[in-house]
């Protein structure tokens, strides 16, 4: 799949213009079709998308609120660099914000709510393309705290995965996470089913933690090599 691609997917979507290019360029950073640090040129993207560049600059402005492009007075719009720091800085926040949102959630918990959790983790089973799992992942974590009705709590939580999401693929299959988190995934859930909080809350944190910590290892390693 390339720009193209993606750029015919979304354009059938009955959603406004800027948003449809977001969600195409967001993709492409994402898959890696867009590397990090590289420029992003508005007048390529506009004459792609058959639009004027005022939709392809909103676009990038939705992009840079999410971390994933930096905008450039003279050089223009750059795919963003995560460093080490960053990705330690986002865990921590990660784990703070996730962590009150399962508390909300928890004493919320129907028995429907547990079922769909499920139903994500059996297709995260099956699963085995990059993109479809780091999905999966997101749609996994975003059913648990959906409970605790927090709309913009969640958003925030999901900005913050978004910020990652293109190294989380990488985790989850070339570095070999996929088998651990899964079956973290399996662990959270259970003590959700039980309504266990503290174990939820302490498996969650690991949970995270953990991944946080190899992401950042990994993110220092490329950084040396460069």
């Amino acid at each position: 799949m390339n720009l193209n691609d993606l750029a015919a997917n979304v354009l059938q979507q009955q959603r406004s213009t800027p948003d449809l290019i977001a969600d195409a360029l967001r993709e492409a950073i994402l898959r890696g079709i867009f590397q990090e640090g590289q420029s992003l040129r508005q007048d390529e993207i506009a004459t792609q998308f058959g639009v004027s560049r005022i939709p392809v600059r909103e676009a990038l402005k939705q992009l840079e609120a999410e971390g994933l492009v930096t905008l450039h007075l003279n050089r223009g719009a750059i795919v963003s660099v995560l460093t080490a720091q960053e990705a330690q800085e986002i865990c921590e926040i990660r784990s703070a914000l996730e962590v009150k949102a399962m508390q909300l959630a928890i004493p919320k918990f129907k028995e429907t709510d547990i079922e769909k959790a499920a139903v994500i983790l059996e297709a995260t089973d099956k699963a085995t393309d990059a993109g479809v799992l780091a999905k999966l992942n997101w749609e996994f974590h975003a059913t648990l705290y959906a409970t605790a009705e927090r709309p913009r709590l969640l958003a925030m939580i999901k900005t913050l995965h978004v910020n990652c999401d293109r190294y989380v693929r990488v985790q989850l299959v070339e570095m070999d996470y996929q088998e651990r988190s899964q079956k973290e995934h399996y662990q959270l859930l259970d003590a959700c089913q039980k309504q266990d909080t503290k174990a939820a809350v302490r498996l969650l944190k690991r949970h995270i933690d953990t991944a946080g910590e190899q992401l950042i290892a990994y993110l220092q390693q490329i950084a040396q090599k460069r």
